[in-house]
């Protein structure tokens, strides 16, 4: 009888069959890939030409290399195997004839200090010339001679290169060999390869230096283009491309011209347009401003919801007159007509006045003096729009700083309030942005146009603007100018 399927004590569940867990393969953790920065154009042009010139000039090196030791070692070769041949002539003559005065014939036969002659007969060897050890010789070579086989090889005999030519005598059964040197060959190779290694250094120094003469001179146009886009892109719209007389670059410089020139009617045509609209609104908001003023004289007259309806009407004429104000400063700024000069001024005399001139103001000034070029009203007015800032949304400025710093003066106001977000650091300078109040109203709110005409006055000086977050809390707002002599 068959039994049933056992239960698992732990989990009741039948046990048919084994259930194997399977292991989980282990996660690969992947090494972090770096990006390679990218080489700039003009380095890469320089390194495929100098990359380009030394591979044709080794080539040619290699080329000339090949050829002229295999010519000149060829002509040494066939050279001293001839003089060889000559003399192993004359000691196998000399031999026949009885071998009188052959070891003065053999000490003739060497042509310098570094060549020996050996001769191989069965009762010993006779040598001439620089003394060598007969053992070093090849015993293949040597036993070709004595078989009757001319025979030449290439070696080094004790640390010197020589030509090893053996020839079979005949009339003593043996071998002459002659060592003929190739020291000054030798010498001849390594000279002509240094100056061939030297010639493919010198070519790829020069090929780089003719790619990066290239590069800047094909990329010129890319950069003119560049820094015009760049100035525009910094508020100058009069900059243009100079014309262009290659074909190729001709439609580029038009086409960047008349997109120029069409920014910058449209900015003018945007600006005369905000100027004659806020001039158009000055009168009737004088009018209102002073029956505002009569109205507010006669506040405890106007009790319950009558009196909080003109409390809002006239916080909303007082912004409405700020901004009034504001707009014709920035377009008469993007107009560029107000017709200014600019002049040496005292950056920390300038800010020392506009606090005095502010009533009630008990701001601490730390200041040294600092000279900047500029226009006194503009630099007035950042100062001013910055400390208002202060007093609108962080409670007033707690400290107003002139400093000197690598030829740059900064213009630093901290207050106490709240800080800045990182993500508004750079919204807050935009035209009606106003940061965390956007959208709320009230008379302490501001227009949203004082920091864009801060920024946009530092801009013309050539300086730059921005916010930060304050030691001890709070934000710092300051702007960089550029030094100039006193």
């Amino acid at each position: 009888m068959l039994g049933r399927p056992e239960r698992d004590a732990r989990t009741g569940r039948r046990a048919d069959h084994e259930v194997f867990d399977a292991p989980r393969p282990a996660r690969v953790r992947r090494p972090a890939v770096t990006a390679v920065p990218r080489l700039s154009l003009r380095r890469r042009v320089a390194l495929a030409l100098g990359a380009g010139s030394l591979l044709i000039t080794s080539a040619l090196s290699f080329a000339t290399w090949t050829l002229a030791t295999d010519y000149l070692l060829r002509q040494r070769e066939q050279a001293g195997a001839r003089q060889a041949e000559v003399n192993a002539r004359l000691v196998d003559q000399s031999l026949r004839q009885g071998a009188q005065g052959l070891e003065e014939l053999l000490t003739g036969l060497t042509t310098g200090p570094d060549s020996t002659v050996l001769l191989f007969r069965p009762g010993g060897v006779l040598t001439s010339g620089r003394q060598v050890d007969p053992g070093v010789l090849p015993r293949s070579l040597v036993a070709l001679g004595r078989e009757g086989t001319a025979a030449k090889q290439r070696l080094r005999v004790e640390g010197v290169p020589v030509l090893a030519v053996t020839l079979p005598i005949t009339a003593a059964e043996g071998a002459y060999v002659e060592l003929v040197p190739l020291v000054q060959l030798d010498r001849t190779f390594r000279f002509l390869s240094a100056v061939m290694v030297l010639g493919v250094l010198v070519s790829g120094l020069l090929g780089v230096g003719l790619g990066v003469w290239t590069g800047r001179r094909a990329l010129r146009p890319l950069t003119e283009f560049t820094r015009a886009a760049s100035r525009v892109a910094g508020g100058d719209l009069s900059a243009r491309l100079p014309p262009q007389t290659d074909p190729d670059l001709t439609h580029l410089a038009t086409t960047f011209n008349a997109t120029a020139e069409a920014l910058e009617r449209r900015v003018l045509r945007d600006a005369r347009f905000a100027g004659d609209v806020s001039h158009e609104l000055r009168s009737p908001l004088t009018t209102m401003v002073n029956a505002v003023q009569v109205l507010r004289r006669r506040r405890a007259d106007l009790p319950g919801a009558a009196g909080k309806a003109l409390d809002l009407l006239t916080g909303e004429v007082d912004r409405f007159a700020r901004m009034v104000v504001d707009l014709l400063e920035i377009s008469r700024a993007d107009q560029r007509a107000d017709g200014s000069e600019a002049e040496p001024i005292d950056l920390a005399e300038l800010v020392r006045n506009v606090l005095a001139a502010r009533p009630g103001s008990t701001t601490p000034l730390e200041a040294e003096p600092a000279w900047v070029l500029g226009d006194r009203r503009r630099l007035d007015r950042v100062v001013s729009n910055l400390l208002d800032n202060a007093d609108r949304h962080a409670g007033g400025a707690i400290r107003v700083g002139v400093l000197r710093r690598d030829g740059r003066v900064r213009l630093e106001v901290d207050d106490a309030g709240p800080g800045v977000p990182p993500e508004l650091r750079e919204r807050v300078f935009q035209r009606f942005d106003r940061g965390a109040r956007a959208g709320s109203r009230g008379a302490d709110t501001g227009s949203g146009l004082g920091l864009a005409l801060v920024a946009q006055h530092v801009q013309r000086h050539g300086g730059t603007t921005g916010v930060e977050p304050r030691p001890g809390g709070g934000a710092r707002f300051f702007v960089e100018l550029p030094e100039t002599p006193r």
